[in-house]
């Protein structure tokens, strides 16, 4: 099972730069002093990308988990 334990690893680790990557688009958006509908619809689109991350990472520690207790 220590197939599991890095495909794990390396989903939570994409879905830690991902979120990462939002964070600095979030933050650069802020800076960047837009307008209220400019600066809401590219939160919106922040926002997806980031709850996509999230699920890539749950599913990558997930997956080490189950690998750990199979191992």
């Amino acid at each position: 099972m220590g197939w599991l334990v890095w495909t794990g690893t390396t989903l939570a680790l994409v879905g830690l730069l991902t979120l990462g990557y939002c964070i600095f688009a979030a933050v650069s958006a802020k800076r960047a002093g837009l307008a209220d509908e400019e600066m809401r619809a590219r939160l919106q689109r922040i926002v997806a990308i980031n709850m996509g991350a999230l699920l890539i990472s749950v599913l990558g520690l997930m997956s080490v988990v189950i690998g750990v207790l199979l191992s």
